[in-house]
């Protein structure tokens, strides 16, 4: 059986609990991270060398990087799942987009989401966060004009990694006390969609902590 680690609460872990859920694969999850700890062991940082979460093994396979884990589940569980497709032209439509929540989401994100959650009221860069609610806002604004071209999700008119990989940050945004946040229609209706999974609303859709 697949064994993950890592809490409930971290935005990577979602995508993989997200992903485990929409392929019907059964697996065991150990709390680590955050207030749990476990990951500044030697044992864990063999599997996980930065010593974050998530982390998985199965079989003799351990493996680190949510984006990678979600993509290995596929290929080796459900290689003909629409979540990942097989054709070169639409796998690489689905992997770009699950770089650009790495190279360009992530970071104001990330700005964000420990300024307004993780830091207290006296010790926020208002600054900072305004500037980022402002980029991250220009980010959602191409995402969600991309959904609404491809009929509902970035890559079709079904859900793929690439949504997966973006989902726990979107429902952060709309979930967060975000002053000015831009109205963003097309972002909605793209979160709107994430809704209708069962799965999503499991393990992504939970409150921000």
């Amino acid at each position: 059986m697949i064994k993950l680690w890592g809490r409930t609460t971290s935005s990577n872990v979602m995508k993989v609990l997200w992903t485990l859920d929409e392929l019907a694969l059964p697996y065991e999850r150990i709390d680590a991270g955050g207030a749990f700890g476990g990951t500044d062991t030697a044992e864990y940082r063999r599997m996980n060398p930065l010593g974050l979460v998530p982390s998985i093994e199965d079989g003799g396979l351990r493996l680190f990087e949510s984006n990678s884990i979600i993509r290995y589940l596929c290929n080796a569980y459900a290689p003909d799942s629409t979540l990942y497709p097989r054709a070169p032209g639409p796998r690489a439509e689905v992997e770009a987009w699950m770089d650009f929540q790495q190279t360009a989401q992530s970071r104001p994100a990330s700005t964000i989401f420990i300024g307004l959650i993780r830091t207290p009221a006296e010790r926020r860069d208002q600054g900072a966060i305004a500037a980022a609610v402002v980029e991250l806002g220009r980010i959602w604004a191409i995402c969600g004009d991309r959904a609404a071209a491809q009929g509902g999700f970035l890559c079709g008119p079904a859900p793929s990694l690439a949504d997966i990989a973006f989902g726990p940050h979107l429902h952060r945004w709309f979930h967060m006390p975000i002053d000015n946040r831009p109205d963003l229609p097309r972002l909605r209706a793209w979160y709107d969609a994430m809704r209708t999974r069962p799965a999503f609303l499991r393990h992504v859709a939970v409150a921000v902590e």
